[in-house]
């Protein structure tokens, strides 16, 4: 009979923070810049010199710790994490172990069988390491600093888990909170949110933990889920064998959907931390943290109930509407300018991710004002364009941001109203298509359509459809 196991898994998730300046000099956080231009004598380690605390990386670590209903240590302080690897320029990591900023939190995912909490052991802020660049043309191995002393937060959970569905709800409620917060974009791509995923098996009914192994390089959720699958079958198969599982950490090559041993998983006495003498402790009163609680904005459970409340819009299209703080923003300020609540929710929800994913852009990349947007709304509710019309002048407005009411004006794309016209244009199309004229005679009204449109490319797309419906009948 073949042994069932229970799945175990907790997260250790990486995130960086946007901050315009790094945690402990003031080189610049940006991505892509030319390898080692975001550096100075601290962040790469520079014998003599010395870290100042950014002062904004506290708050966004107070801010991800409230939203999560941590407890926060009131004087935390930074530890020294020593390790000897090419990226690592000064051969430790500035980090928290025995003080961190956040504690003893949740947040809370749906799953199948209902609401769970995930705990929180702690969150604690760091320093990024550089990157190792390895050119195999060249056999070699290059190192950029850029990203060392990028400000981190990492998040650590218990092993709460049980499935990789848990996983990735989890990974997603934390990435909305951290966006809402503006603390992090999280772009898993670009790697300002990574995770490391600690599993082990225990044979079903059982208590005590199994073994565990961590993976690393995970960057999508996909790989995520891949890599839980492809590691519960691993240990299920050794277990059923008899053999033991290796404490260690693995690398997951999502390519060849495969992980491989990296080295033995070390415990906090390998890296023999220690207080940082350079930095004094973090003194955090009540006064700061109120101030944040206060600041707190409302996140994405809310404000869905909200619009659900008050724009009788449907859970589906609210969700949608706050899956990005930017579209929400832009949904709330055209609905107040057009007053047409229903009407922004179905341009944002259909125009707007249908060219973000034919574009294959992120939402905080939109820059088009809701001013245009209700101008358009406004144009197509008052009739002076027609829908045809409307869509292609919104894919202006995406892509530039014209102001549709002077664009509609300078290139005559206002909906053609004049009967006369019409007629005239109708009378054509009629002559031109006798074949579809017999048809609807013999009592197939649906080719009624194929003549509407016959007579809207005739008007190059400006007639008034329904204008243009009655015009053909009445002529047939």
């Amino acid at each position: 009979m073949k042994q069932t196991y229970e799945t175990i898994i907790g997260l250790e998730v990486h995130v960086e923070l946007a901050t315009k300046t790094k945690i402990f000099c003031s080189c610049s956080t940006a991505f892509g810049g030319r390898p080692n231009t975001h550096t100075c004598p601290v962040c790469t380690g520079m014998p003599g010199t010395l870290p100042v605390l950014n002062r904004q990386v506290v708050e966004y670590a107070l801010a991800v710790g409230l939203a999560s209903n941590c407890s926060i240590h009131q004087m935390c302080r930074f530890d020294r994490k020593n390790y000897f690897y090419p990226d690592n320029p000064q051969n430790y990591q500035i980090s928290q172990l025995y003080l961190p900023i956040c504690h003893d939190g949740y947040v809370e995912i749906e799953t199948e069988h209902g609401p769970k909490k995930i705990r929180i052991h702690e969150i604690h802020m760091e320093e990024d390491a550089g990157k190792l660049i390895h050119d195999e043309w060249e056999d070699c191995s290059l190192v950029d600093y850029n990203r060392s002393g990028v400000p981190l937060l990492e998040i650590v959970s218990e092993p709460d888990m049980r499935s990789a569905d848990e996983v990735i709800a989890y990974l997603e409620k934390l990435r909305k909170m951290i966006q809402y917060l503006g603390a992090s974009d999280c772009k898993l791509q670009e790697g300002s949110m990574r995770a490391d995923v600690n599993l082990s098996l225990r044979r079903a009914g059982s208590k005590e933990f199994g073994t565990r192994t961590e993976m690393k390089n995970l960057n999508s959720f996909k790989a995520i889920r891949r890599a839980i699958e492809n590691e519960q079958e691993r240990q299920a198969e050794l277990l059923d064998a008899g053999k033991p599982v290796e404490q260690e950490t693995r690398r997951w090559d999502d390519n060849k959907e495969f992980s491989r041993a990296m080295r033995s998983k070390e415990d906090a006495k390998d890296y023999r931390y220690f207080p940082d003498p350079d930095l004094p402790p973090v003194l955090i009163p009540d006064e700061w943290i109120q101030r944040v609680r206060n600041s707190l904005p409302e996140f994405q459970e809310e404000k869905a109930q909200r619009y659900i409340r008050e724009y009788q819009l449907s859970a589906y299209d609210a969700g949608l509407l706050t899956e990005s703080r930017k579209i929400a923003a832009l949904f709330e300020e055209t609905a107040a300018l057009s007053e047409k609540p229903k009407k922004a929710a179905n341009w944002l929800i259909g125009e707007t991710l249908r060219l973000l994913r034919e574009k294959n852009m992120d939402p905080e990349q939109l820059d088009f004002s809701p001013e245009h947007l209700a101008a358009l709304i406004r144009l197509a509710e008052d009739g002076s364009v027609n829908n045809q019309v409307a869509k292609k002048v919104f894919e202006k407005i995406f892509e530039e941001d014209i102001d549709p009411v002077a664009y509609v004006e300078e290139h005559g794309l206002k909906t053609v109203s004049d009967t006369g016209m019409l007629e005239e244009a109708a009378r054509r199309v009629i002559a031109a298509n006798a074949d579809a004229v017999e048809q609807y005679h013999q009592g197939k009204e649906k080719i009624l359509g194929f003549l509407i449109g016959q007579l809207m490319r005739e008007t190059k797309g400006q007639a008034d459809p329904s204008l243009a419906g009655e015009i053909l009948r009445s002529l047939l």
